[in-house]
């Protein structure tokens, strides 16, 4: 069969991984061919680093879909992560009705915020326009700050005083209601249904069921987990693994990167050493 082929919209930083340096070689191991469409380039990424460029690439981002639409362009996914603007958001969701095949999978790693507050670069007009740009996926990937973000509720009360964090039965019914009524799937990151535990709740929305994937907490702060773990969840689907299945072997993927990352002692600004271990994705 052909090789698999993924639109993958995200920025490029050239140092400190996350974002397009970890998409690009974690979708090529696990056999998917991965074109970027980079939203800005970046020096480096903007976490602990200062002095950095920033070149908006929102003006190329029509052009270069115009050219593949030219091409007569076909993609197996279409995967998007963090977005630069509010235009950048509606060009991001013309694309994804421009590229959409009738099997074409749509991830949207929904990035605004962490630690119940939204980045310092997105508005609340953004947050509107990545809600919107949630509802055209079929898989969505929010962190718990996020969720609230996209279901209008305030952070502190959706964690009912950091009580919902263990709760197995509260993340299930919060993965639910991010599926708006089962026409989505998703995979909520931060959901640990235990102390020392951290993982991923999913709920699958062809099956109807919530299911939770644990693995042990790494107690370090880490950059650029995010994007591996959205990075992989696609790969895996692409390939025809089960959305509880590719949550499980991202969150693996992680804990095992966060592990060697606190063994080398990197400093927090260059992200997860992730390169040495990318085998343990390559296909069965």
């Amino acid at each position: 069969m052909p090789t698999p082929r993924a639109a993958v919209i995200h920025d490029l930083s050239g140092f400190g991984r996350c974002s397009l340096t970890e998409v690009i070689p974690i979708l090529s191991v696990m056999g998917v061919q991965c074109c970027p469409l980079p939203t800005a380039f970046l020096s480096t990424h903007t976490g602990g680093f200062s002095g950095f460029t920033f070149l908006d690439l929102t003006e190329e981002l029509p052009r270069a879909a115009d050219h593949w639409k030219s091409l007569d362009l076909k993609f197996q996914a279409i995967y998007t992560g963090f977005l630069g603007s509010e235009r950048q958001i509606s060009i991001v969701a013309d694309f994804i009705r421009r590229f959409r095949g009738p099997d074409t999978l749509v991830v949207v790693d929904p990035v605004m915020g962490d630690d119940g507050k939204a980045y310092q670069t997105y508005t609340p007009a953004m947050c509107a326009g990545m809600e919107r740009l949630a509802k055209l996926a079929d898989v969505i990937t929010p962190n718990l700050t996020e969720a609230a973000f996209l279901l209008g509720r305030d952070y502190a009360a959706l964690l009912d005083g950091g009580r919902a964090l263990h709760d197995e039965a509260a993340l299930q019914e919060l993965a639910e209601e991010l599926s708006l009524g089962g026409k989505r799937s998703v995979a909520l990151t931060g959901a640990a249904l235990a102390p020392g535990q951290t993982g991923a709740m999913c709920f699958d929305a062809r099956t109807g069921k919530a299911e939770a994937v644990q693995t042990g907490f790494v107690a370090h702060p880490l950059h650029g987990t995010g994007d591996i773990f959205a990075s992989v969840l696609t790969g895996a689907l692409i390939r025809g693994d089960s959305l509880r299945d590719a949550a499980a072997l991202a969150v693996d993927f992680i804990h095992a990167c966060a592990l060697r990352t606190v063994e080398q002692n990197l400093p927090l600004r260059e992200g997860v050493d992730f390169e040495p271990l990318l085998g343990r994705l390559l296909p069965r």
